[in-house]
Parts: C-alpha cells; structure tokens; sequence
C-alpha cells in the first residue's frame, strides 16, 4: 500500500494516498430505547445498542473509548428518604463492543451531558434537583453535585478544560463553574428560558438557545452580558456552530423550520423542514448537520453551505437526542 501502518483516523488507499475516514454519529434515541450508530459517510445505521432506558444526554470519552448515556428516567424516592437519593442511572459502554458495561446511580433524571477534555469527569444537568452531577468516570461514582439554578439544561465545557458553563432555564442565567474548586464562580447573562448552548471557535462568546422566547442571545463570556439578540421563531431548541465557524444553525419546532445566521453579518437563511425540527448537530468535517423530529422517528441531513436536505436518516423508534461523534 506504500505505507506499512495507518494513523488512526485515516484510510490507507492503493498507490500510497490517504483519505480522511468519516466519523461515526451516535444517536440516543429517547423513549426508543435505544443507543444508535450511524456511519456519517453514508447515513446508514451501522449499530444498534440496547440496554438503555430513555437516553437523552450522550457524550464520548476524548479517545473515542466509550459512551455515557443518561437517562429521562427515575424511580420514585421513598417517602422520608434524603433528597439527594440516587433515582436514575448513567450508561457507559464500548461502541465496539457493543453493550452496557457500567451503570452509575445518579440523583434525578439527567437532560445533557458534557465531558471533560482529559475523560475523567462527566458533567450531567438534572433540572429537577437544581444542579449537576460530576461523575468519577474512573470511579464509577458521582464525585461532586454542584447548585447551579432553577431547571438546568445544557453545559458546555471549555477546551482548556478549566471551566464549564450550565444554561439555567428557570432563571435566565448561566453559570460558570471552576473546575478547579468545583464551585460556581459567577453569574452570566443568558437571556429568558435558556435551554441549548453554543461556544465560538474562540470561546469568547456564548450562543443561548431561549426556548420559549424565541431568541437567540449572543453572551460575552468575559463581560458576562448579553451583547446581542436575534429573534428566530417559536419555540427553538437545537444550535450548533457549523464548520465555518460563524454559521449558527438554530431549530424551531413551532415554526418548522432550521435557520443559518451568520453570526458576522446578522444575515439568514431558512429551511423549512416538517415536523418539528428539534435536535441538531454538525458532523464535524463533513459539511453535514444532522436535525431530528420531535415527532417523527427521523434524521434529516442537512448541507451546511447550501442549506438543502441530502438524506434522511429513518431510525427504528423514539427520536433523536444529543449527539456524539466519535471521528
């Protein structure tokens, strides 16, 4: 082949060339049951992972090693039994190997997942108990539980590895938390009910997905204020930057459509898409984002340039939740 060994990540061809292997989406499938995996070069579902009781939140360890899945689902708390009593679980298993290797005990349902860069802490919201969980992913074992706000949705963690950010829907606000003292450091501006969220290329700015406002907030992250605020449609929920860096693309369900602003000059596009659109994430160096139907078993994929759908992605059941891709 003209090569005698292959970097991973890469496909060896004939004559000694090198093309970039295409990454695989893994999709948590919600009241399906279900983990999915699907080949982004093809949208075709490759794997299928059950086990797995209403997966919502889902991240993959920086090597690509394993998965954690949370869950929608808990059991009821014993009348007189502490507040902070485990009633819903984690999943961790190998997309390899193909099933559930570990369930971790959690307190309240978990909604979106982060994971830091070095894989040793899982940050899971869980808006019913006010705050996140921080997994020992080695351990096994939730290592902290921090109070964030009312309803918190959704974290991001910077690259650096040294903060994270959680959206409080019942407040506005979003906190940002040392992830060196595991404590809440101070209090952004987010805008009314702010749910999904999105960092800059440069993790200056912080995009806020306010649901039931409509808007999307532009958020210095240094200044901690909102700086600008962009009207999309009723009821948003997914946004991703695409691989350009300043495109922002944002799903309405009411309004049945995705829209890509382009957050350097204010301008906008639509795509009318139909039922629903909910999820959304880019496929990182495809060119794709992948939308999913709160009501419809589907995936649409979307072209980021040219904004049109190129493929649907049928899923066996439930609907499509928070990705992640492993490349």
């Amino acid at each position: 082949m003209g090569f005698k060994a292959c970097i991973a990540g890469l496909i060896c061809l004939s004559g000694g060339t090198i093309a970039y292997a295409a990454p695989t989406a893994y999709i948590p499938l919600g009241s399906g049951n279900a983990v999915i995996a699907v080949d982004a070069a093809n949208g075709k579902i490759i794997k299928r992972y059950d086990g797995v009781e209403n997966p919502h939140g889902l991240v993959a360890t920086p090597d690509g090693e394993y998965l954690i899945a949370g869950s929608l689902k808990e059991t009821r708390v014993p009348e007189g039994a502490p507040a902070d009593t485990p009633n819903s679980k984690l999943y961790v298993f190998h997309p390899e190997h193909g099933h559930v290797m570990a369930e971790i005990p959690v307190s309240g349902w978990t909604h979106h997942q982060a994971i830091t860069p070095d894989g040793k802490y899982v940050l899971s919201t869980h808006p019913t108990r006010g705050g996140i969980s921080v997994v020992d992913f080695v351990g096994n074992t939730v290592f902290k539980t921090i109070k964030t706000g009312p309803a918190p949705n959704y974290t991001l963690v910077t690259k650096d590895g040294k903060h994270a950010y959680v959206s409080n829907s019942g407040n506005g606000t979003i906190s940002e938390i040392d992830l060196g003292s595991w404590t809440v450091a101070r209090s952004l501006e987010a805008g009314p009910s702010p749910e999904h969220l999105a960092f800059s290329p440069d993790e200056k700015t912080l995009y806020v997905a306010n649901d039931r406002a409509g808007t999307v907030s532009v958020v210095s992250v240094k200044e901690g204020k909102v700086k600008t605020t962009y009207t999309i449609g009723k009821r948003l929920h997914g946004l991703d930057i695409g691989d350009d860096g300043k495109t922002l693309f944002v799903s309405s369900r009411s309004d049945d459509k995705l829209v890509a602003l382009d957050t350097e000059t204010g301008k906008r596009r639509v795509l009318m898409l139909s039922p629903e659109p909910y999820h959304l994430d880019k496929i990182p160096g495809t060119g794709k984002v992948y939308v999913s139907s709160s009501k419809a078993p589907k995936i649409w994929v979307v072209d980021q340039n040219t904004l049109t759908v190129t493929g649907t992605i049928q899923l066996p059941a439930g609907e499509g939740h928070q990705i992640a891709v492993i490349k």
